[in-house]
């Protein structure tokens, strides 16, 4: 048997012969076209259904991928939206945060100008109990501030408490609505005495109790406490609060009632220590060192 002989054929050569042929068909095209048209014609019915569903398929296929193209784009504007809502609520936050500050520092300002003959040091709460009152908390001031022991704490529009215990750089107050503070205190518009007790589950009512007020006092609600000068740690006319519900003891021997704190005990943050402590009451007469020359 005769082995068949392969034809192999260069690619430069089956592209010269391709183009041979596509341009003898163009030119018979041109020539003959009257001739053709059938075949045209019958070549286009069969042709044209076949291009309108290329196209058709073409045009899903462009769509759909305009809609992924669309639906990534919008995903990826999403992202950045939300970012940026993100940043924006942030900056918020610490926008809003900087208005309560400077809120307060304004109202310190105001009790600084309140009580202005009084030396003052500014101090941040950093620490306080475990409840939601601030009872007993702690400031980030010290002796190396110039605090002392039994100094006393302002806020708001009034009378907070007093250092109890005083560091390098913090100090520990008890404010006034705690169960073992006790301050003296007056009314402003008769001078009658008493005595502000705190009470932490009074406190949940927003007041505190008055008591060891004279039976004959002439005092109505709404009256005004500020520390008295019988105060052995509290300098005299700082505001305690307003004083609300008198009556008189079971005993008839003196007045009860109860005091609207002049601060919000449940909201603190920063305070004003003054500087000046309560002179203390000489009970020994001074020494005259004259005699002794």
């Amino acid at each position: 048997m005769r082995r068949r002989t392969k034809i192999r054929l260069n690619p430069k050569h089956g592209l010269l012969i391709g183009l041979i042929v596509c341009i003898f068909l163009i030119a018979i095209s041109f020539r003959f076209g009257k001739y053709l048209y059938p075949v045209r014609n019958a070549v286009g019915s069969a042709i044209t259904p076949m291009q309108k569903g290329i196209n058709i398929i073409g045009t899903h296929i462009s769509d759909g991928l305009d809609t992924l193209r669309s639906m990534k784009e919008l995903t990826e504007e999403n992202m950045r939206l939300k970012e940026q809502v993100n940043i924006l609520s942030y900056e918020n936050k610490l926008l809003l945060q900087n208005k309560y500050e400077l809120d307060e520092l304004r109202e310190l300002y105001k009790l600084d100008q309140k009580y202005i003959d009084y030396p003052k040091v500014a101090a941040r709460i950093i620490d306080k109990d475990t409840n939601n009152w601030y009872n007993i908390f702690t400031i980030d001031k010290g002796t190396r501030d110039g605090l002392a022991v039994d100094m006393n704490v302002i806020a708001g529009n009034g009378l907070v408490g007093i250092i109890t215990e005083c560091y390098y750089n913090h100090s520990k107050v008890r404010a006034i609505i705690d169960d073992k503070s006790a301050v003296w205190g007056m009314f402003l518009k008769t001078s009658d005495t008493c005595v502000v007790q705190g009470d932490l589950k009074l406190i949940e009512e927003g007041k505190i109790r008055v008591e060891f007020i004279s039976k004959d006092a002439k005092i109505e609600d709404g009256y005004e406490v500020v520390t008295a000068h019988t105060s052995p740690k509290f300098l005299q006319g700082i505001l305690i609060g307003h004083v609300s519900d008198i009556e008189l003891d079971p005993g008839n021997m003196t007045k009860n009632a109860y005091l609207t704190p002049a601060v919000d005990f449940e909201r603190l943050s920063e305070v004003l220590i003054i500087t000046e402590l309560k002179e203390p009451l000489i009970t020994e007469p001074p020494v005259d060192e004259s005699i002794n020359e």
